[in-house]
């Protein structure tokens, strides 16, 4: 059988969710601190691994209790939800973001967001977005994450059975994408953002990481572990490489030429072998340096850890929050100590918004507790 839920991971989810936001947020000095900036990867590579990881551990648990065709209805159900947040989500966000370009004179909202194609070509936009064509910026995750969730009744069952085929099969697929050019349409003949066929990668492998979690951890001092020291030295070497692009002709200087041209470019749409590469071997040092899970008991890690619980609500608070600051920045000067306040005001409505989620289920499990016949 899986494992229970594990507080490392939901507490990893919630800080990936900080990090999108204030990824998303122009000009955000706190954006200088996000994984981003020191390594090939980003958050969207964290939420990806986590939600497969996540995904196999609540519909595997199902599948085996349940079966297959019980397993399957409650995918299709997480699907619709997801879908039917989708729309809304974009809705919402169409509204904010054209409000806020009718304040703001210095800059073009719409354009920046990737709206003009609504405004232009309205009845095919909405046919778009009701075929998750149509993604805004901001909004790419929840459509890839939805193709994720949907193909769970095809890869779950090869998963749990043979883990090493269907990690082999994902790879192989991951691979031929880019040579091929595999990708699902978008609006105004363009692509997806995030190519789920080759995200899937990362969804399968996080969904193999939560099937191996049981497994014993390696004993030996950590500098006595070949694969440790391999995964840090390239966490290491591609910080380096990663702060270099702020001094270009320091990197011009360095960065041999022909490592240069194999090297770039680091494509995201794709998931670029060194981005999937650096994001692993982050991981693994990661979860090796904080094997224990004490450490998740401190305050600060359990609000993450809760907004990790509740992370599509707070993901889509987070979609909404980013033009909204974008928006108070512009609308106050766009200075420092305001592009900070609006950050760290933000971060604070998502961790108090999962707060007050986790309360209502708390007072909801309460009222139906009360409400069960005594027993006999």
């Amino acid at each position: 059988m899986l494992n229970g839920r594990d507080p490392r991971i939901d507490f990893f989810r919630g800080l990936a969710l900080i990090f999108i936001f204030w990824d998303h947020v122009p000009h955000n000095p706190l954006a200088h601190v996000t994984v981003q900036n020191f390594g090939f990867s980003d958050a969207a590579e964290i939420f990806v691994f986590l939600a497969g990881y996540a995904a196999v551990l609540a519909y595997g648990k199902i599948l085996q209790r349940d079966g297959y065709f019980i397993a399957c209805l409650k995918i299709l159900r997480r699907v619709w939800t997801l879908y039917v947040v989708h729309i809304f989500l974009l809705a919402l966000l169409m509204g904010i973001v054209i409000f806020a370009n009718s304040h703001i004179e210095t800059r073009d909202l719409v354009q920046e967001m990737g709206l003009e194609y609504f405004l232009n070509n309205t009845q095919q936009a909405l046919v778009d977005e009701l075929l998750l064509r149509f993604k805004p910026n901001l909004t790419d995750p929840l459509p890839l994450y939805i193709v994720l969730i949907l193909s769970l009744p095809i890869t779950l069952p090869l998963l749990l059975r043979m883990p090493r085929v269907a990690v082999g099969i994902s790879v192989a697929v991951y691979l031929l994408a880019p040579w091929q050019g595999w990708n699902l349409p978008a609006s105004n003949g363009g692509v997806w953002y995030f190519n789920p066929i080759t995200w899937q990668c990362l969804f399968i492998l996080g969904g193999a990481a939560a099937l191996r979690s049981a497994s014993p951890a390696e004993r030996r001092p950590l500098l006595r572990q070949p694969l440790f020291i391999a995964a840090a030295a390239y966490v290491l070497t591609t910080c380096v490489i990663t702060l270099s692009w702020r001094w270009p002709e320091v990197h011009d200087a360095w960065m041999p030429r022909l490592i240069g041209e194999w090297l770039y470019p680091i494509s995201k749409t794709d998931l670029s072998p060194v981005r999937l590469l650096h994001f692993l071997a982050l991981a693994y040092v990661t979860a090796r340096l904080l094997s224990g899970v004490d450490w998740t008991q401190q305050w600060l890690a359990r609000q993450l850890a809760r907004m990790g619980r509740y992370s599509l609500e707070v993901f889509c608070l987070g979609v909404v929050l980013a033009p909204l600051a974008d928006m108070a920045n512009a609308l106050t000067g766009d200075t420092f100590a305001m592009r900070t306040v609006t950050a760290l005001v933000g971060a604070a409505m998502m961790i108090a918004f999962a707060a007050w989620l986790a309360f209502n289920k708390q007072v909801d499990q309460r009222r139906a507790a009360t409400l069960q016949p005594p027993a006999v």
